[in-house]
């Protein structure tokens, strides 16, 4: 028999062989990197520290109460002039566009403490659709809300001098960032919401996509 002919289906079962190989090696990989990014997590920036807060009810908030969930925080005063009833109309929006079985919270806070009282904060609440089971409004002492927003959520909030005021109403210059915060009390992303109408779909969909992932973190 020709040696030729004798060594073809060796050639041709060498040939699989490598196909199979490169076939597994591919899937292998594959699987590799699917699974490093499912492993893939927001950094830790900071824990938060524990506070005791007043909310819309009336009703003592303190860290330990949202421990187990994740949550979106701001911060706001009602009497704001500027960005404040924009950021609350985008967190109306998350709060709609949350998945009705997630365990997630909203935590908007108060810069204008002395104004903002919770019957205040309950009717603001209310005229902005927030849901109440889901959205707290929270206020207290300064040094209080002070040390939750700035130290802990990294939300800068700054009163205005009475001579660098455009009305009675321009009082506070505060971030304009949504943060969020893991099920450990551990703050995880910050989020810009504002700039042009284009951007915020944009930053809205990263917010989502963050809740979601930290609700799936043990």
């Amino acid at each position: 028999m020709n040696p030729a002919v004798r060594r073809f289906p060796w050639t041709v079962g060498i040939g699989v062989l490598l196909l199979i190989l490169a076939l597994s090696l591919a899937f292998l990989l594959a699987k590799a990197r699917s699974e490093a990014e499912q492993r893939q997590t927001l950094p830790v920036i900071s824990s938060i520290v524990d506070f005791s807060l007043t909310n819309q009810n009336d009703a003592a908030v303190t860290l330990t109460d949202l421990r187990g969930h994740v949550w979106i925080a701001d911060i706001i005063f009602t009497r704001c002039p500027g960005p404040c009833l924009k950021m609350t109309h985008q967190m109306k929006e998350l709060q709609d566009a949350l998945v009705k079985d997630t365990q997630a919270r909203l935590v908007s806070l108060t810069t204008d403490p002395e104004y903002d009282t919770p019957a205040i904060l309950k009717t603001y609440g209310e005229h902005n659709g927030a849901n109440a089971a889901r959205w707290t409004f929270l206020t207290g002492a300064k040094k209080q809300i002070n040390n939750l927003a700035v130290d802990s959520l990294k939300l800068a909030a700054v009163e205005k001098k009475p001579e660098d005021r455009t009305s009675p109403e321009d009082l506070w210059v505060h971030s304009t960032y949504f943060v969020i915060v893991d099920k450990h009390a551990q703050l995880r992303g910050v989020y810009q919401t504002g700039g042009d109408d284009v951007s915020w779909p944009v930053e809205k969909a990263k917010v989502l996509a963050a809740a979601k992932q930290l609700e799936r973190e043990p």
